[in-house]
C-alpha cells in the first residue's frame, strides 16, 4: 500500500486526503477478489439475519401500495437494459491516467461487491422463506442486484479484471443484523444509492465532457431499481409502526449518521475519480445527503441537520482520522498500532459529535409510496 506524501487538490482548491488504496497497476482478478473480501468499516459487507422473523411479516396494512409496487417490479421495466449496446464507447484503459484508473477500479470493485451483497441476502431470504409476499419481493430484488453486479463485473473485465462472485458467496465473512437493523441499513443503502447515481447522472447529462466511462450512461435506470428497492423496505417498516417510534428513533439516527459519514469518508478517498467527473466531493456529499433526507421523510420521523455548524467540521475530522488509521496500518509495529488507536479515538469523537446534533423532526405522511423525481 502506497501513501502519497503530498495531498492532491480538488477543483475548489481544498486539499484532499492521501490515497488509501495503493496502486493497482498490477491488479488481477485474484487481487480484485481479495479487495472485495476485505471487511472494514468502509467496505461493503455481507449480511445475514433472522429469516424466520422476516418470513412472518404481514403486509396486509400496506396491501394496496404493496401490490402496486410488486406489479411494477414484476413488469421488469429494466429487462434488457444492463447490456452493452452501441452507446457503450471504447474505453482506453491503458491510456487512462494511473491515479484515476486506480480509483475508478476501486469504485467499480466496491460497487460490484455492494450490489452483490444485496443479491446474496435477498436470495437467501427467498430460499429460506415460505411467505409468498416476502419471498416474491426478495426474488425480484435479487434479480435486479444480480444484474447490477454482473454489469459492473463486465465493465471490469474490459480492464482485464473481474471479481469472483461465487468465491465471495462461499468465503466472505457474514455479519449478523437483527431484522430491524437490516431494514434501516438496507433502506438507507438503497435510497442513498439512488441519490448518488441520479446526482452523477444528472451532472453528466449537463457536462458530458466529464463522462470518462460509458457505464455512467446506465445510471438512470439503475438508480430507479435502487429507488424501488427502497420503497419496498419503507413498506416493510410501515407494517410495524413500532419500528419508527420510541427508542427505535435513536437507532434510526445512528444508521443515518453512520451511512452519511461512511459515504463522506469513502468518497474523499477518491480525489482523482471526482476530479475527472468534475465534481467536488463536498458538494456531491451535500447534494446526496439533501436528496436522501428528503426521500427518507416518507418513513423516518427525523432527518439529520446537515446545515448544523458541527456537521461539516466533524465529517472532515472523521476523514482526517481515517487517514491516520490507514497510515498506522501501513506503518505497522507498535508505532503504527498507537497511530491507529489515535485515529480510531478521533473518529469516535467525531462520530459522537455528529450523532449528538439535534435532529429535525417531522410528521411521517400517511401515504408512504414515492416515485423517482430527481
Amino acid at each position: 500500500m502506497n501513501v502519497q506524501s503530498e495531498p492532491r487538490k480538488h477543483m475548489n482548491g481544498k486539499s484532499s486526503p492521501v490515497s488509501l488504496h495503493g496502486t493497482n497497476e498490477n491488479m488481477t482478478s485474484e487481487k480484485a477478489t481479495d479487495v472485495a473480501m476485505q471487511d472494514t468499516l468502509l467496505t461493503p459487507r455481507f449480511y445475514t439475519t433472522d429469516f424466520d422473523e422476516m418470513d412472518a411479516i404481514d403486509v396486509s396494512p400496506v396491501r394496496e401500495d404493496w401490490d402496486k409496487l410488486i406489479a411494477q417490479m414484476v413488469s421488469d421495466p429494466n429487462k434488457g437494459h444492463f447490456k452493452k449496446n452501441e452507446d457503450w464507447d471504447h474505453v482506453d484503459w491503458d491510456g487512462m491516467e494511473p491515479e484515476l484508473k486506480k480509483e475508478f477500479i476501486d469504485f467499480l470493485i466496491s460497487s460490484c461487491t455492494a450490489e452483490f451483497s444485496g443479491c446474496v441476502l435477498y436470495k437467501e431470504m427467498k430460499r429460506r422463506g415460505s411467505n409468498k409476499d416476502i419471498t416474491q419481493l426478495f426474488q425480484l430484488m435479487a434479480r435486479d442486484e444480480a444484474r447490477h453486479a454482473g454489469f459492473i463485473n463486465d465493465a471490469l473485465r474490459e480492464a482485464g479484471i473481474a471479481v469472483n462472485l461465487g468465491f465471495l458467496t462461499q468465503q466472505k465473512k457474514y455479519t449478523y443484523f437483527r431484522p430491524k437493523f437490516i431494514y434501516y441499513a438496507t433502506y438507507l443503502s438503497e435510497k442513498i444509492g439512488y441519490a448518488r447515481y441520479i446526482t452523477i447522472f444528472r451532472h453528466l447529462q449537463a457536462n458530458p465532457e466529464h463522462r470518462f466511462h460509458p457505464i455512467f450512461k446506465w445510471f438512470e435506470e439503475w438508480c430507479n431499481d435502487e429507488f424501488s428497492h427502497g420503497e419496498a423496505f419503507a413498506l416493510l417498516m410501515k407494517t410495524d409502526p413500532k419500528l419508527t417510534k420510541g427508542h427505535n428513533v435513536l437507532w434510526i439516527k445512528f444508521f443515518l449518521t453512520a451511512v452519511y459519514s461512511t459515504m463522506y469518508v469513502r468518497d474523499h478517498q477518491r480525489p482523482a475519480f471526482h476530479d475527472a467527473l468534475g465534481v467536488d466531493p463536498d458538494w456531491y456529499a451535500h447534494e446526496v445527503f439533501t436528496k436522501t433526507s428528503k426521500l427518507s421523510q416518507q418513513i423516518f420521523p427525523i432527518t439529520l441537520d446537515i446545515e448544523h455548524p458541527r456537521w461539516q467540521p466533524n465529517l472532515e475530522r472523521m476523514q482526517r482520522a481515517s487517514v491516520t488509521v490507514a497510515k498506522g496500518k501501513q506503518q505497522g509495529g507498535l508505532g503504527g498500532l498507537i497511530k491507529r488507536g489515535i485515529g480510531m479515538a478521533q473518529a469516535t469523537r467525531a462520530f459522537i459529535a455528529l450523532y449528538t446534533i439535534p435532529a429535525n423532526k417531522h410528521v411521517v405522511p400517511a401515504t408512504t409510496r414515492l416515485e423517482p423525481a430527481y
